[in-house]
């Protein structure tokens, strides 16, 4: 079962630095990164429909992967919207609370705005 969450993450992961990062590839990168890694297209498969070999296919999904993981180490825009995200599920957390317990306002309104006080930090 863990190992089955690891490859969920790393396709996650990869999913997302495509989708942050993504227009930098070039267009035959892009189309074969997109087979490789949303399509769940074989390393065979991918270099059949493109005329080249499996290494081939290989090596340059390894420098896709690569080159968007240097433009997350540079920008960190995945970073930034995973923390944006986890803290606007907090705020959500916090109205789901006040609505089942009934908080002072005050109280809610201050722990939000701390909240977003540290989005607008981010950003």
């Amino acid at each position: 079962m863990i190992a089955k969450v690891t490859v969920m993450n790393e396709i996650l992961e990869k999913a997302l630095l495509y989708d942050f990062y993504g227009e930098l590839l070039t267009a035959h990168q892009k189309e074969v990164y997109e087979q490789f890694i949303l399509e769940d297209l074989s390393l065979g498969e991918i270099a059949e429909m493109q005329g080249i070999s499996r290494q081939g296919i290989h090596d340059l999904v390894k420098r896709c992967q690569k080159a968007l993981e240097g433009y997350e180490s540079k920008l960190h825009l995945v970073e930034r919207f995973l923390s944006v995200r986890e803290k606007v599920t907090e705020i959500q957390d916090i109205l789901d609370e006040c609505e089942k317990e009934k908080k002072d306002p005050r109280d809610i309104v201050k722990r939000i705005r701390d909240i977003s006080d540290k989005i607008i930090e981010e950003l």
